[in-house]
Formats: C-alpha cells, sequence, structure tokens
C-alpha cells in the first residue's frame, strides 16, 4: 500500500487549534475588560461604591481569564492528540506543527500570569 501525502489533515487541525487560540485570547480579554469594569463603575459613582459589584466584577473576570487559560491548554492537548494519529507523510516537509501548541500554550501561561497579577494587586 503506497502512503499519499495528504497535509489536509494536519492543516485542518492546525486552523482548529488557532481558532481555539483566538477564542481563548478573546475570553482573556474580555475577563480583563470586566475585572477592571469595577474601577470604572467605582470612579464614576464616587464614594458610593458598592463592594459586592466591585468583588462580582473581580470574581467574574478572573473566571473568564482562567476559562481562556483551561481552554488553550486544553485545545493544545487535543491538538497533540491528533498530530500522534497522523504519519510522517501527513507532514509537508521541514514542517513542524508543534508551534501552533507552543503559541496557544503561551497564551495560557500569560493569561495565568495575568490573573495572579490582578488578584493580587486587590
Amino acid at each position: 500500500m503506497t502512503e499519499q501525502k495528504d497535509p489536509r489533515v494536519l492543516f485542518a487541525a492546525e486552523r482548529t487549534l488557532l481558532a481555539w487560540n483566538r477564542t481563548s485570547i478573546a475570553l482573556i480579554a474580555f475577563g480583563f475588560l470586566i475585572e477592571r469594569s469595577g474601577i470604572l463603575i467605582k470612579v464614576l459613582s464616587g464614594a458610593a461604591s458598592n463592594s459586592i459589584s466591585m468583588q462580582l466584577t473581580i470574581v467574574a473576570g478572573l473566571f473568564f481569564i482562567l476559562s481562556g487559560s483551561f481552554i488553550a491548554v486544553y485545545s493544545s492537548k487535543q491538538y497533540a492528540n491528533v498530530l500522534k494519529t497522523l504519519t510522517p507523510s501527513d507532514f509537508p516537509t521541514g514542517y513542524s506543527g508543534k508551534w501552533g501548541m507552543a503559541v496557544n500554550l503561551w497564551v495560557a501561561t500569560l493569561g495565568i500570569v495575568l490573573a495572579i497579577a490582578l488578584l493580587l494587586a486587590h
């Protein structure tokens, strides 16, 4: 049986990984926006700010940031599982499919660092 070089499966998996990467970045950015909106509400409302609403924006923002980080890690794991099922002929010559995973894990790391920084800032 001859092996046919067909990188379409690899590239489809990589497109899916990068779509999850964009989703995780969007969740992290949205979480940062929610977390920082508590400060804006406090400034605009003056001294009569509600501490419960401040705490709620902090918790909700951190939840979104950590959710985005989790999605980045989990999608990298799923992509690694797909890579294990491919044969060497599915990869174009000189192509490494692991850079997308590296970017996703870097986004997850930065998201976790951001969550810790925001948590320590309060």
